[in-house]
């Protein structure tokens, strides 16, 4: 099916559990029976749920990351300056500010599998926007460190961005909803670049405050803008399409039960040709299988269309042999290691972008420098999204996840040509500077959105600890 633009608006069309081999009677679609996973990306519609939680998956995202990137902007001049730092103490700020997220992201995977990904989502931002609040207080080296390392709380808001996403949509589309969620979310961490020179630059400059007093308040900003979007999602928001996050261990038993009924009972219908069907409530679950047309010709095609319409779009309680399973596994680990390079690679770059700028332009000053940094973090809102759009289409064309594995490698491997012609060009000419900049900043975020639809595939029951972010 091709791309409608009422799609953009429109409430989606719900896949059932099992395409083609399950159909419901008496009522469209039902939480009792389905994942009930859209099948489009109401992209413009917060009044669907869907389109509400997107909104809100990328907005939240969009917020914690201009948060957290909140200090390299004003920390190449000002902050330097107001708090007597060295290159050495700058350098080491940024580190601990990526070590924080890199830790909380670990734990994030495991707090979404067990507490479902809105509440993860909600608490991360709380706690992000405590040290966001309290950047004002900053007077030392080492106060600035640590308090850049507990704003490194938020760099994990991206797990579940993601997983809350998966969640919601169809392995169909959730290439592009996981790479627009994260390609507008990520580009917080270039829109900071612009956002916080200009609070800066209007605090002093019309509100007459020092420079010192100003970089301080411009903080209540994004602690604002936090708390807020904490407080929607979790007011308006559901854990999951059915409802309740902690309703899944009665979904998962519903479906044992469903599969224990049907085997005791294909007999029977086997003796009269019929399809197989289970009653529950109002609504009638018929599953049909996709050799048969209607009629199950043989045992085991029945108790594998059961087994699939079943299928583990549902999330285990975290356990220690599970989590271990769910880590230890080559396409996990595969992930992990692709994810690594590519959008460890953006937050490294993000991290001294404007610094490398003011280096080796420093006719751009503070604010010039950063305007440009902001644009490498500004083209996630269309690289990003491209690398899943183009995963998906890959995908719904050759019907092979080795496409997709070949999609992302490749774009890999050219992420890696422009990182080396960047190190060894070192440009001191504007055009050939922005010009890699840009060509690697499409490479690398392509990349990272690729990587995200291939995510859905690995271990469905273990969404948020098989995460290679």
């Amino acid at each position: 099916m091709g791309f409608r633009f009422a799609s953009l608006w429109k409430a989606p069309a719900i896949n059932p559990i099992n395409r083609n081999s399950c159909t419901f009677t008496n009522h469209e679609t039902t939480a009792d029976h389905t994942t009930e996973k859209a099948l489009s990306i109401p992209i413009l519609n917060p009044l669907n749920v869907y389109g509400r939680v997107f909104l809100l998956s990328w907005w939240g995202f969009f917020v914690a990351f201009w948060s957290w990137y909140a200090f390299p902007p004003l920390l190449t001049e000002t902050i330097k300056k107001d708090l007597n730092l060295s290159q050495a103490d700058v350098a080491n700020s940024n580190i601990l500010a990526l070590t924080a997220a890199l830790i909380v992201r670990l734990v994030a995977g495991l707090a979404c599998d067990r507490f479902g990904a809105r509440w993860t989502f909600a608490a991360i931002l709380l706690l992000g926007a405590i040290p966001t609040a309290l950047a004002g207080t900053v007077t030392t080296h080492n106060g600035l460190v640590a308090l850049r390392f507990f704003a490194g709380i938020l760099g994990g808001s991206f797990i579940p961005c993601q997983v809350w996403t998966t969640g919601f949509f169809d392995k169909s589309v959730v290439g592009t909803a996981n790479a627009l969620t994260a390609g507008l979310g990520n580009a917080g961490s270039g829109v900071t670049y612009f956002l916080m020179p200009a609070i800066f630059n209007s605090l002093v400059q019309r509100q007459g405050l020092s420079e010192s007093k100003a970089w301080r308040v411009a903080f209540v900003v994004p602690f604002i803008l936090i708390t807020a979007t904490a407080i929607v999602m979790i007011l308006t928001c559901p854990d999951t399409p059915t409802g309740r996050w902690s309703s899944r261990n009665r979904d998962i038993k519903r479906h044992l039960d469903m599969r224990d009924t049907f085997l005791t009972t294909k007999t029977t219908g086997n003796k009269h040709g019929n399809a197989s069907s289970i009653d529950s409530g109002n609504d009638t679950v018929q599953l049909n299988s996709s050799q048969g047309h209607g009629h199950f010709i043989d045992t085991q095609a029945q108790e594998d269309d059961l087994l699939t319409a079943a299928s583990w779009e549902l999330v285990e309680k975290p356990t220690v042999k599970n989590s271990l399973g769910a880590l230890c596994t080559l396409p996990t680990l595969t992930l992990l290691v692709v994810y690594f390079c590519s959008f460890g690679t953006e937050l490294s770059v993000n991290s001294i972008l404007g610094a490398y700028y003011a280096k080796n332009f420093p006719d751009l000053g503070q604010t010039g420098s950063g305007s440009w940094a902001a644009m490498f973090g500004l083209l996630n809102a269309v690289f990003r999204p491209a690398g899943g759009i183009l995963a998906d289409i890959i995908y719904r064309h050759t019907n092979s996840l080795w496409a997709k594995k070949a999609l992302i490698h490749s774009l890999g491997i050219m992420l890696g040509v422009f990182l080396i012609l960047v190190g060894i060009d070192d440009p001191n000419s504007k055009p050939m500077m922005f010009g890699l900049m840009t060509g690697m900043a499409f490479f690398d975020e392509a990349a990272n959105g690729a990587c995200f639809a291939l995510v859905p595939h690995v271990r469905p029951t273990s969404n948020g600890r098989s995460n290679p972010a």
